[in-house]
């Protein structure tokens, strides 16, 4: 949704690189394209002034002027003020002092009220909560069915005794939700409440009406983010005429252009509290104006991908895997790669996976066309092969392959090419494991070289060199025995050497004969 945005920050920026000093002319042609980029972004008015003045402001100051890279000093105050104009700090959910929370969802029909309240009660779940989904919906024709079925797909409870499709009331529902989660020890419900197409005085009376009847503990305005500056007039309507406490934004997965997600927190002074990115019912998670604006600036979002895949993996299966990486390339077999190719896969979608890493925006296009079956094809060429194929891939000849190609349905290139870049990972990441580090890296700890090759400089750099003529040599060798024995009869004249094999005190020390030359 930010990746126009996105690109014209970076064109702007871009402009800055390699300028020791920012003159006020540099300085009002950045404010001048950042403006532009987000009134085209759809950013409302007043808050594209906001943000320009206190850019300008910050620019002219001295933490520019003093700064030793002025250019990274104007992207990092842009940073700020994005942040700040998202809400600032994350805003998280308050929790009632008795069980139930009540968590009130309100906005315009088509908003994606009813997918997000299955969306946040899984998520709720995980986070060790029994949340209960109530279907206050009653106008809109199947709502009462569509929340039963997402709440059955999310693996939460649903609370339903009316039928919808205009029959039954609303508020009653709601009111007697809260006392069943009370007897079935729910402690969170969630109600799901019914939209119009537009705001009317109908729905402000029903919403307020549940508001007064359950008294929420927080009241979520969800906005479908693809509507633009009309989001921002609706969150004021909803604001005034029923009041909400945070915002939800869905379709953030959207093309258009995400303006309204930038202008809603800072217009309507309620913070943005979850995100849904997607269809399916883990595209959902808390939001986090900071880790937002890092990826509108193509700074991406590790915070989140390390959160993500914490979620996933295990710490016991993480150390068993290193554990057998070190003891050497051959312990990791095509099962464990297959193993940790689901479990990335788990994560979600590898191009958004890819899209958190720092930089990435500069191949957005390859992420963007990236074939994510790709990875299921490679699943189906290794579960194609047999155990002992699977353990040892290098007893994999013409005819293994052909077989597996067969049975996967791809090309024998395709099987070739699998079982190389799986050597080539295997001893990659044997390498990492054993503290060998990236290869191409030599001498640095961690950073590739390997033992072997530390092993074999240190045997080039022992001892010094000897003379090729074979009299000279043994003249050398007569003169190093002479030494050795006269430091030996010093040393049993009580005469003491220092730990690092140099006459001690009271010896008088004598250079070797083949250096006393080059003091003449």
């Amino acid at each position: 949704m930010f990746d126009t945005l996105s690109d014209r920050l970076a064109a702007t920026f871009k402009n800055l690189r390699g300028k020791g000093r920012l003159s006020e002319a540099d300085i009002d042609a950045t404010t001048r394209e950042i403006r532009i980029a987000l009134l085209e972004a759809d950013v409302a008015l007043p808050v594209v002034r906001a943000f320009i003045a206190n850019i300008k402001q910050r620019a002219a100051g001295a933490e520019v002027s003093k700064a030793l890279n002025p250019a990274q000093q104007i992207i990092k105050i842009v940073n700020d003020e994005l942040v700040a104009i998202l809400g600032g700090e994350t805003r998280r959910l308050r929790f009632a002092k008795q069980p139930p929370t009540v968590i009130m969802l309100a906005g315009l029909q088509g908003a994606g009220k009813t997918t997000l309240a299955g969306k946040l009660g899984q998520w709720l779940q995980k986070q060790g909560h029994t949340p209960l989904l109530v279907a206050c919906d009653l106008q809109r024709p199947n709502a009462v069915n569509q929340l039963s079925v997402v709440a059955e797909r999310a693996g939460v409870a649903v609370y339903a005794p009316e039928p919808g499709n205009g029959v039954g009331d609303p508020v009653k529902v709601a009111a007697d939700s809260v006392e069943h989660a009370k007897t079935q020890q729910y402690d969170i419900v969630v109600i799901d409440t019914a939209g119009r197409l537009g705001v009317d005085q109908e729905l402000m009376q029903q919403a307020a009406d549940i508001r007064d009847a359950v008294h929420p503990d927080e009241i979520l305005f969800v906005v479908d983010a693809m509507i633009g500056q009309d989001a921002v007039n609706t969150a004021e309507a909803f604001r005034d005429g029923v009041g909400f406490d945070g915002v939800v934004l869905s379709k953030l997965d959207g093309d258009a252009r995400g303006g309204a997600a930038l202008s809603i927190a800072h217009v309507t002074g309620k913070q943005i509290m979850f995100a849904s990115n997607g269809e399916k019912l883990d595209d959902f998670d808390a939001f986090h104006p900071d880790r937002m604006a890092s990826r509108i600036l193509g700074m991406g979002d590790v915070l989140s991908l390390i959160e993500r895949a914490e979620q996933t993996f295990s710490q016991a299966e993480a150390e068993k895997m290193a554990a057998k990486l070190a003891k050497g390339p051959k312990e990791f077999t095509l099962d464990d790669f297959l193993q940790q190719m689901e479990q990335v896969r788990k994560m979600g979608s590898i191009s958004k996976l890819l899209g958190m890493l720092p930089g990435m925006g500069q191949i957005k296009d390859q992420i963007n066309n990236l074939d994510e079956k790709d990875v299921d094809r490679t699943a189906a060429i290794i579960k194609s092969m047999t155990p002992a194929e699977r353990s040892d891939p290098h007893i994999i000849n013409g005819s293994r392959r052909a077989r597996i190609a067969r049975g996967s349905g791809v090309e024998v290139s395709a099987v070739k090419s699998l079982v190389e870049r799986f050597f080539e990972a295997r001893k990659m990441m044997s390498r990492m494991a054993q503290g060998g580090g990236m290869p191409g890296m030599p001498g640095m700890p961690g950073m590739g070289g390997g033992p072997g090759r530390q092993k074999k400089q240190q045997k080039q750099a022992k001892g010094r060199r000897q003379s090729g003529n074979p009299m000279k040599r043994k003249a050398e060798a007569a003169a190093a025995q002479a030494r050795r024995e006269q430091q030996a009869a010093q040393g049993g004249q009580g005469g003491q050497d220092s730990p690092f094999g140099l006459p001690g005190a009271g010896q008088d020390f004598e250079l070797p004969d083949e250096f006393k030359k080059f003091m003449d």
